[in-house]
């Protein structure tokens, strides 16, 4: 390995390298249990009954039950797998601080959540497609901004709150030092808080959520416990960045064109490979598994590397923010390098790696990126 920077713990590097590994494969099996679970529901004649229950009454009835089973299957058929990953594999690496018991009900908490966010978003993108089988694509492709500039404004107020709890932060120094900082740059916050993410892991967080009157600071307990004052400025400074340089609405409208784009492709690949395909809205449905898969499939080739390439350019630049506006290099860099050793991240992974797994520009590029900084 290359020569490392003297704020990075070589050990905590060699495991680092060995624990992402273990984590990218593990990544990579649950990829292929979810195409073998989708591709089984489809060719089983599965998802064909479940989207013809209830002939004769409304679409809306074998909607809502199809989604439960979907879902429900899985989940179910994930799940030995998701244990061993996200379980097993985090104690073997004295992360998780979960029980059993404790990770089951996230799960069943989980569960919940995804299924009404897809009775929402898949009821609406059927509904688009039934009303409009011509454009169907362009309109639905408009729609998901919409929904998703929603639900990034609930997210804080009713997702959060039900996995973990926030509770004002105490410390009047550290409030009045984010405070100080925020109101410089003319953004309000609805807030700062802690999040008990220590009940579930040894690693740490902060970020800023929601939109508006939703926006807060949020910093979890253990990133709280081991940084200093200056070194928690730097990481919220760094978040900030993205609100100046508008970071989200650019994302919103970069994903939408790509949300149009890919439908498009879905609607062509469909449209000849599955006549049937807009037929009905029970059409639809069956053929629900398959146009996950080719989702998925067209949104990785087409945008992959891409949209990592872009979400590393946006972090470059916030993290250039923080350094010009907190004027205090050295927190920046021990805050990253802390970071790294504390949650074994990568900070010189493969080239080939970090085009595309990393939305983040490695520590180890951080670093340099901090040491050769001038401010202008």
């Amino acid at each position: 390995m290359e020569k490392i920077h003297p704020l990075l713990d070589p050990e905590k590097q060699r495991q680092a390298r060995l624990y992402e590994k273990e984590k990218r494969l593990l990544g990579l099996a649950g990829m292929l249990v979810s195409l073998a679970i989708l591709l089984l529901f489809y060719f089983s004649g599965a998802s064909g009954r479940a989207a013809r229950i209830f002939p004769g009454k409304p679409v809306v009835f074998a909607f809502m039950l199809y989604v439960a089973a979907f879902l429900s299957a899985l989940t179910l058929l994930s799940l030995p797998l998701d244990y061993y990953r996200g379980y097993i594999h985090e104690h073997k690496w004295k992360f998780s601080n979960q029980t059993v018991r404790g990770w089951l009900w996230e799960k069943v908490k989980a569960f919940l959540v995804s299924m009404a966010m897809a009775w929402i978003v898949l009821g609406l993108l059927l509904w688009i497609m039934a009303l409009l089988p011509g454009l169907w694509w362009l309109v639905a492709g408009l729609a998901m901004a919409l929904v998703s500039t929603v639900f990034a404004t609930l997210f804080p107020v009713l997702i959060l709150p039900l996995f973990n709890k926030y509770t004002p932060i105490q410390d009047r120094e550290l409030t009045e030092a984010l405070g100080n900082f925020l109101n410089k740059e003319g953004l309000k916050s609805g807030g700062f808080f802690k999040e008990d993410m220590s009940r579930q892991t040894q690693k740490e967080n902060a970020f800023l959520a929601g939109l508006g009157k939703t926006r807060r600071v949020i910093l979890s307990d253990n990133l709280i416990n081991n940084m200093a004052v200056p070194e928690v400025v730097s990481v919220i400074a760094h978040e900030v960045g993205h609100y100046r340089h508008k970071h989200i609405l650019k994302s919103i409208l970069v994903g939408t064109a790509q949300q149009i784009v890919v439908f498009f492709g879905l609607d062509v690949v469909m449209r000849r490979v599955f006549p049937e395909f807009l037929s009905s809205t029970r059409s639809n449905l069956a053929l629900l598994p398959i146009i996950l898969i080719v989702m998925g499939a067209l949104s990785g080739l087409l945008f992959g590397p891409l949209s990592m390439a872009l979400s590393r350019r946006f972090e470059r630049q916030s993290d250039r923010f923080a350094l010009e506006n907190t004027d205090d290099k050295q927190a920046f860099m021990t805050a990253m390098a802390g970071l790294a050793n504390r949650n074994l991240a990568n900070a010189y992974p493969a080239r080939w790696m970090k085009i595309l797994f990393y939305s983040h520009p490695p520590i180890g590029d951080r670093l340099i990126m901090a040491e050769e900084f001038h401010k202008t």
